[in-house]
């Protein structure tokens, strides 16, 4: 991508919306709106070409054409970020105010020389992005959670809360979905983890997907969606949809934030019970924070099997302890062992993620929950990941290995046609 910085002057930004603003007042919009996509956007950019070669400013041909492009992407797209959002290898776009744009590749996050105009160019593109999926964002209601039309999720933050201008953060999704061999690839996990991890989603065990921000709970439990029977019925329920479910039988459903009048809200826990009368075979809730963990859990317990969502922790004991907080949102006065009961014969197995200090991505531990004990859940690791140090080139070393632990519920695979080598619980990789 080339350094754009040494261009981004006041000057240069002037006549960009000086032609910007001219260019719209020449155009037919109610004529273009009728117009197909590709053809639209060549007969605009012609336009644009001959207003900028016609203004008297000292730009080279190369200028001139970005400016083109900027001013285009202007009209159809969202504007600095256009480039941006077409190079595949950023996988987070993050805007500090009108000025600063930072990206991250790779797990690192870097310095852009894009900028906008003014803090109300920055807001014109945030409107655009929140009301293609019927959210707004302004005074009475200044943070906004969206999705781009490839499924990248966009949180915007606005004054009066953030204090020195919007702030707009967007996470990436692949148009092409990560999958279960690109993690092999990328030594995300290793093979034996996979094929116990494909075995559970098949043989209807309940899986919680948990790490901190970032980790790649999401682009997990899309690869372990990829092992659900193409014949079964998939309810998912989302914040901000960004799930993608390649099987035929999908009903995508989402929350909607209050209207104007504070009214209106849908939130995760109606939905969650709304699914149940959907007749699924799986449900799965893209990220549990709240009350409907009670119900997601009682589903999970009265026959929806298989069902999957994430959480935020960062240990598979902190995840059914935020599990557990959760059930008492739901202000059902449960005893404290009665919630414990509840999570223990619903979750099957917790499955660790994390970004590690190099950028990169791990499934740290994959563990199974074995029961109650006394007043405790009882869990015991299958397979982990080993930390032994960082290299000259700031890689982290360590391994993935099994503990030699064979689960509990192999017996439960083995009966659904789903049986586990033992081979597998003696594996051992470094990385």
């Amino acid at each position: 991508m080339p350094n754009l910085q040494s261009f981004e002057t006041t000057d240069y930004q002037q006549v960009k919306a000086d032609l910007h603003r001219k260019i719209l007042d020449r155009l037919d919009l109610e004529k273009l709106g009728r117009t197909p996509g590709d053809t639209a956007r060549d007969e605009v950019l012609q336009l644009i070409r001959n207003a900028v070669n016609a203004e008297a400013v000292p730009l080279s041909f190369t200028e001139r054409e970005r400016l083109s492009r900027e001013i285009l992407d202007e009209i159809f797209g969202l504007g600095p970020l256009e480039p941006l959002l077409k190079d595949p290898s950023i996988s987070d776009i993050l805007v500090n105010g009108h000025k600063k744009v930072f990206v991250e590749r790779a797990g690192k996050i870097e310095s852009t020389g894009f900028s906008f105009k003014d803090d109300a160019h920055l807001m014109q593109i945030i409107d655009r992005i929140v009301s293609r999926v019927g959210r707004r964002v302004d005074e009475s209601s200044p943070m906004v959670d969206a999705r781009l039309p490839d499924g990248s999720r966009v949180n915007a933050i606005i004054p009066p809360l953030a204090i020195d201008g919007p702030c707009l953060s967007i996470r990436r999704f692949g148009r092409d979905p990560l999958t279960a061999r690109n993690m092999i690839e990328n030594k995300t996990l290793m093979e034996p983890m996979l094929e116990l991890l494909s075995h559970m989603v098949k043989g209807r065990l309940n899986i919680v997907v948990s790490g901190g921000t970032g980790a790649g709970k999401t682009t997990l439990l899309n690869v372990l969606s990829q092992y659900i029977p193409n014949s079964e019925r998939i309810v998912t329920i989302e914040d901000a949809a960004e799930l993608q479910l390649k099987q035929e039988h999908v009903v995508r459903l989402e929350t909607r934030p209050p209207n104007i009048e504070g009214k209106g809200a849908v939130r995760q826990r109606q939905l969650v019970i709304n699914s149940l009368r959907m007749r699924p075979d799986r449900i799965v809730v893209g990220e549990v924070r709240g009350e409907e963990a009670f119900d997601m859990l009682n589903a999970m317990n009265t026959g929806h099997e298989g069902s999957l969502t994430t959480i935020h922790a960062n240990t598979p004991r902190d995840a059914l302890a935020r599990l557990e907080n959760m059930l008492s949102m739901a202000n059902l006065n449960l005893p404290e062992r009665a919630m414990r009961q509840q999570i223990a014969s619903a979750i099957h197995g917790v499955v660790q993620v994390s970004r590690l200090s190099d950028g990169t991505r791990k499934v740290i531990s994959i563990s199974e929950v074995t029961g109650m004990e006394n007043a405790m859940v009882v869990m015991q690791d299958i397979f982990v990941f080993d930390r032994v140090g960082i290299d000259e080139n700031g890689k982290v070393r360590g391994c993935f290995r099994s503990t030699g632990v064979r689960p509990k519920f192999a017996e439960r695979l083995a009966t659904a046609g789903c049986r586990l080598h033992l081979a597998m619980f003696e594996s051992r990789m470094e990385v």
